[in-house]
């Protein structure tokens, strides 16, 4: 499941971005508020975390944004603003949850569960399949053809992210920033060395392929019928 998590503190996200992705969540971090409204606005989350003072744009202006463009996606509220009043302006706006800080992170964890667990958007289900693969995203669990198949936690994140995407031509660029949260440097080639060893893992001992290159654009996930671009 993709989350973003806007947060102009430096120390607090981060320690955000790291928990929640040992929680087994590909996470987004925005650092500021025209940017954190971009990426609500312009891509597919299941949940925003959402600070309300931001130094640009604020995280009230962002929510209502959101409502009024017609997306439901849930927020949940993370802010040092620890009156009743805010708490309630935050969920009049349309936040699904107000969480005060400093906070437990043990309890945000479980809010964050809990907002998933009521959505009923398409992209909430805790199954993924394309063909003969299957993904248990609670339990981290990967198999093809009824066989188990191990994958590291990044390993696993990159499949989800694809398998989401299914059919998208994924570029490099947007790989590295959603699954490592790093800027893609053309020289690296650690996008092309984790695609290859998911490929071992998921392809080479079964039909159809489902992992393809694009060349000189990226890598999508799609069942095809021949391997022209394989």
């Amino acid at each position: 499941m993709r989350l973003l998590v806007v947060e102009d503190e430096v120390k607090t996200g981060d320690y955000l971005r790291q928990g929640l992705s040992e929680a087994g969540f590909l996470v987004g971090l925005a650092r500021n508020g025209l940017d954190g409204h971009h990426l609500a606005m312009t891509e597919t989350f299941d949940l925003i975390v959402l600070d309300v003072m931001l130094p640009d744009v604020d995280g009230w202006r962002i929510v209502q944004s959101l409502r009024a463009a017609g997306r439901q996606t849930p927020v949940l509220f993370l802010t040092a603003r620890d009156s009743v009043e805010d708490r309630v302006k935050g969920l009049e706006l349309g936040a699904d949850d107000y969480l005060v800080k400093p906070f437990a992170f043990a309890e945000l964890l479980a809010r964050i569960r809990t907002l998933l667990r009521r959505s009923s958007t398409p992209v909430m289900s805790e199954q993924l399949r394309v063909a003969d693969l299957t993904l248990d995203l609670p339990k981290h669990r990967v198999a093809r053809a009824g066989r188990k198949i191990n994958l590291s936690h990044k390993e696993f994140c990159l499949l989800e992210l694809l398998v989401r995407r299914r059919g998208e031509v994924l570029p490099r660029s947007l790989i590295a920033s959603q699954v490592w949260d790093m800027n893609f440097d053309s020289d690296t080639n650690v996008i092309d060395v984790a695609i290859r060893r998911l490929r071992a893992k998921i392809d080479d001992d079964f039909e159809p392929k489902l992992i393809h290159t694009v060349r000189g654009m990226g890598y999508k996930l799609e069942v095809e019928s021949g391997d022209e671009t394989h």
